[in-house]
């Protein structure tokens, strides 16, 4: 009897080992190998390309892009995200914890293409359950087609046939190849029906949309390669207790990675939401201690967050130290500038920073109102409620300068703050618009100007 081979897979980066190992060779992840049986996949493969049908090359001045379109989704955020819209041809991973709203956004689109023929396939569901999803989100399009099918060569065979101007998969975890002895979700039938995908997409010039389930660490499952295979990777970011969602792209070969979109979850499905300064301020408590306005920069957005620290007489021999939507390592770095550069003790203080709404910001920017809203918390002052501080704090204890002052300016004064507290050498030629600009050097002059 021939004895059967197998081969140990990183889920993480792909890297193969006939060996078992607790430790990646590739990427240095631990618990990642996992047992895959070693096959001929091209053998099983019926329609990967043949060698005597190569491309030819094709001279660089002679490619044209005048015909290029894009399909609108009929979410202005979305399209922001996505460079302008979904592009012929391109293959697009949206990833996302359970229930944060995968599914949902894939059926309000279809509902906003009414003109668009549209094939979405589903390895989850059953019709019944999308039809009810459907009539939930008010989707009654003629041109939507829906087909239940786990199988990857037959989905790809009705793409041939149908010739679908969108598809959508929901999800990649559920495809399969039958002619792989691996389960489905495995690693080696996630990156071959992407491949097989991937391959009917480019070849028939048809946008595919696929879902990809996420692990606890909150990365795509399966091996990394797959984020390499496709155009455009997009997450939909979140807690689900909220109703905010922020869709934000991590690799997008058709437009920039630094746009982001806000939504809010309601009964009827994502919407748009078009002023987000105004709702991430919305409830914000006044006279009290501890709260701190900035200005972040998502691309070319500016967005106005409420920080919230909180300083705290210590019950332990270690200080605590928590931060929610901002840099553990960066708060213990900012913690260590009040002490040793603005005579600001928390040795003996528990110290907490959230990000109000959930948006995570890894921005330096913020660093300023990190320390603002800390130092209030301690000293129990509060600061303005019309100010708004934004700068990055250098381990001398320097206010740093940042980009796109201008900008944060703008869209602080459009919100109705008079008082904005940024590093000097910023202050120099910015329109104030009729409100107070005040450069600052380092955190006490800072804290200073905004405690007035």
């Amino acid at each position: 009897m021939a004895k059967i081979k197998s081969a140990f897979i990183c889920n993480e980066c792909g890297y193969e080992s006939p060996k078992w190992y607790g430790k990646c060779p590739g990427c240095g992840e631990w618990n990642t190998m996992q047992e895959e049986i070693k096959e001929s996949v091209k053998d099983n493969l019926s329609v990967r390309k043949r060698v005597s049908a190569y491309s030819k090359p094709v001279s660089v001045t002679e490619i044209s892009t005048k015909s290029e379109e894009r399909f609108d989704t009929g979410f202005s955020e979305l399209n922001r995200v996505l460079g302008g819209g979904i592009v012929k041809g391109s293959l697009i991973l949206l990833g996302g914890d359970p229930g944060i709203g995968k599914s949902t956004i894939l059926m309000q689109i279809c509902c906003n293409l009414n003109n668009v023929n549209i094939l979405y396939v589903s390895g989850e569901e059953s019709l019944r359950q999308l039809k009810l999803r459907a009539d939930r989100l008010g989707v009654n399009n003629d041109n939507l087609r829906i087909m239940t099918e786990t199988d990857a060569e037959i989905v790809c065979e009705e793409i041939k046939q149908e010739k679908p101007e969108l598809v959508m998969i929901d999800s990649i975890q559920t495809m399969m190849i039958n002619g792989l002895t691996s389960s489905a979700g495995s690693i080696t039938q996630v990156r071959e029906c992407t491949n097989l995908i991937m391959h009917t997409a480019k070849d028939y010039d048809i946008p595919v949309i696929v879902v990809g389930h996420v692990n606890k660490e909150g990365s795509i499952a399966g091996p990394k390669v797959l984020e390499h295979i496709v155009d455009t990777v997009l997450y939909i970011e979140g807690d689900k207790q909220m109703s905010c969602r922020i869709l934000r792209a991590v690799k997008n070969r058709f437009g920039s990675t630094n746009e982001i979109g806000v939504f809010e979850m309601t009964d009827k499905g994502l919407q748009e939401i078009e002023n987000p300064s105004r709702m991430m301020l919305s409830g914000r408590p006044k006279n009290v201690s501890g709260t701190c306005v900035t200005c972040s920069l998502e691309g070319t957005r500016p967005i106005l967050t409420e920080i919230q620290g909180l300083a705290t007489q210590s019950g332990y021999g270690n200080a605590r130290r928590m931060s929610t939507g901002f840099d553990y390592n960066r708060l213990s770095l900012l913690l260590a500038v009040l002490e040793k550069r603005a005579g600001y003790y928390f040795n003996n203080m528990d110290a907490y920073v959230n990000i109000v709404g959930g948006l995570r910001i890894d921005e330096p920017a913020v660093d300023l109102a990190i320390c603002m809203a800390l130092i209030s918390s301690l000293k129990d002052t509060p600061i303005l409620e019309n100010a708004v501080a934004f700068g990055e704090i250098g381990l001398a204890g320097e206010i740093r300068s940042v980009s796109q002052a201008q900008q944060r300016v703008n869209e602080a004064v459009r919100l109705g703050f008079n008082k904005i507290v940024l590093p000097y050498h910023n202050a120099k030629g910015i329109d104030s618009h009729g409100a107070e600009i005040v450069g600052v050097r380092n955190i006490r002059q800072a804290f200073e100007a905004l405690s007035e």
